[in-house]
């Protein structure tokens, strides 16, 4: 699979989490724009993953999975409504990529907590480092 292929699984991943509350958001909607045009994926291709069946690949690097996790938490929060779907759902990917389950508990309620909703990279890092100790 090329980098651009891999690119497009990963936002297609988000697309399908996006809609897990039944409904896609405007702010998630910008918000995956926001990583399509940083993952640098044609409005064409963006497009065309809304109508797509997403197959799931496996994210080698530990670094990529957590990278990973940390979008979908972030597009979770976006919409400013926090369904238990969107929590179940989360947590099941997590441990799907091969995540800690109390780090991707810690990292929850760090960004639950947060008035921005956002951790820093250091503290995202550390938690799931802790874990390997």
């Amino acid at each position: 699979m090329s980098p651009y292929e891999e690119k497009l699984a990963l936002l297609s991943d988000m697309i399908a989490f996006s809609v897990v509350d039944g409904k896609l958001h405007e702010r998630e909607y910008l918000f995956l724009s926001m990583i399509a045009e940083e993952l640098q994926i044609t409005t064409e291709d963006f497009k065309a993953l809304f109508h797509q069946e997403s197959y799931p690949i496996v994210i080698k690097s530990e670094f990529e999975r957590i990278q990973q996790f940390y979008r979908l938490a972030l597009l979770m929060h976006c919409d400013g409504v926090l369904h238990e779907r969107e929590q179940i759902k989360i947590h099941e990917i997590g441990i799907n990529m091969g995540l800690n389950p109390h780090a991707i508990k810690r990292v929850l309620k760090a960004m639950e907590i947060s008035p921005t909703k956002m951790i820093s990279p250091e503290f995202l890092l550390e938690v799931f480092q802790e874990q390997l100790n």
